[in-house]
């Protein structure tokens, strides 16, 4: 499905019925899978042949909805993972490991900021934080013979900044290091990170992929672009894995990460998507291409609205012209710059409180990126575990509030926003 456009990959990749199947994925809701030959089953354990034998490892629901994304990001492979946090960790590891370090940009969700300043160096592992809108030198200077993985967000949450592709994928093609991108919020509907030198693209399929905050989940994207051969870095790469009939990842002719990931990762950590929820961001991510521009044009109307309110101290989103990241947006998300805005009330975050409670139509959650307008206060929910020093570095201050605009009529969003503002 090479050369279709990617709103009929929405509703076509991933799965193809033979004759007197159903026409969308079955829900395979089984933890084992029937071998008669004995040999046939050896052959899948030896990647030798395609197949299942057990859910922990790959299941055809699952599978399904991987290679819709996998169609949909341009890539080779994919993984569905329980969550989109299990997705980073799991990319982490795959390559990463006690002694080892990744550079991170410091605007980045309030969760994975924390698995990457708290957990991971718990594991020996150590994360170097940097402002994307530093130089190349400045960034450059984290880099040294130990570090395994460059991580950033194609728009990141709730900053809702945009990363320069062209500026970190260059530094990370410069030292042979792999670069993992986090394109949850902007989905392939409006940036395909590949085409900008992304090697692995992670997504929390709970969000737009999904679409109607019914599944938790998390896909890992193979992009097959790097060449672990080619680097001293990726030294597990290119030696045998004893735990699996030594293998060496490196001499594999295609998706060299995701085999790893699969291969080690999954199967001792388990943490795979789940048939029901797979099958629920399937079809789910039918309606992504038509979601994403309703979502885009909704929230560019939102910003716009209250880039011009009185007691609205300042909005970010990447449609209006005068945002910090608007040329970097018609760059890299010409088609649409995302349902995702914050802004700041005049005041302080009580006043933030007080506008929350007062809406109507939009309610206040944990999550973000569905049908349904939600909004949140980061400082003291996502991000309260931050000090004030490190919001200031995630872009997070505390009279933020992010609101993720839905594809209800943008007429009506604003009319809650109205009526809400009225009693600040």
């Amino acid at each position: 499905m090479k050369n279709y456009k990617l709103d009929t990959l929405c509703v076509q990749a991933g799965y193809k019925p033979k004759t007197g199947e159903s026409r969308i994925p079955a829900i395979s809701q089984s933890t084992t899978f029937f071998y008669g030959d004995t040999q046939a089953m050896a052959d899948c354990f030896d990647l030798k042949s395609a197949g299942y034998f057990y859910s922990r490892l790959s299941n055809p629901t699952v599978a399904a909805f991987e290679g819709k994304v996998a169609a949909l990001e341009g890539g080779v492979a994919a993984i569905g993972c329980s969550s989109g946090m299990s997705a980073t960790t799991l990319s982490v590891f795959t390559v990463a490991g006690a002694g080892d370090n990744i550079l991170s940009s410091a605007e980045v969700y309030g969760g994975t900021y924390n698995l990457f300043g708290t957990t991971l160096p718990k594991l020996g592992i150590e994360c170097r934080f940097f402002n994307p809108d530093s130089s190349a030198e400045e960034i450059e200077k984290l880099i040294d013979g130990k570090t395994k993985m460059v991580f950033i967000e194609t728009v990141a949450n709730p900053a809702i900044s945009v990363v320069d592709f062209d500026k970190i994928a260059k530094i990370c093609k410069k030292h042979g290091v792999l670069l993992a991108v986090d394109n949850t919020l902007a989905t392939p509907a409006l940036c395909r990170p590949k085409e900008f030198g992304a090697n692995v693209i992670i997504h929390s399929s709970s969000k737009y992929l999904d679409g109607h905050a019914a599944a938790l989940g998390g896909v890992i994207v193979d992009c097959g672009n790097f060449d672990f051969k080619a680097s001293e870095r990726y030294a597990s790469f290119n030696q045998p894995d004893e735990s699996y009939h030594g293998l060496v990842y490196s001499d594999l002719p295609v998706a060299v990460f995701a085999t790893k990931c699969r291969a080690q990762m999954i199967r001792d950590i388990g943490a795979i998507m789940s048939p029901q929820n797979a099958f629920l961001s399937y079809i789910g991510s039918d309606t992504l291409a038509l979601r994403m521009e309703k979502h885009s044009a909704n929230a560019a109307k939102v910003a716009e609205y209250l880039s011009k309110h009185p007691k609205i101290e300042w909005v970010r989103h990447p449609s209006l012209k005068g945002d910090k990241y608007h040329e970097l947006a018609k760059k890299y998300l010409p088609d649409g710059q995302g349902g995702m805005l914050s802004f700041g009330i005049k005041g302080d975050s009580q006043k933030c409180a007080l506008f929350m409670e007062s809406l109507r139509l939009i309610t206040q959650e944990t999550h973000v990126a569905d049908v349904r307008s939600c909004v949140l206060h980061p400082a003291s929910t996502t991000h309260r575990q931050l000090s004030k020093e490190d919001l200031a570095a995630a872009g997070v201050p505390e009279n933020l509030i992010r609101l993720s605009v839905g594809i209800e009529n943008a007429e009506d969003i604003i009319a809650d926003i109205a009526q809400a503002l009225e009693k600040v």
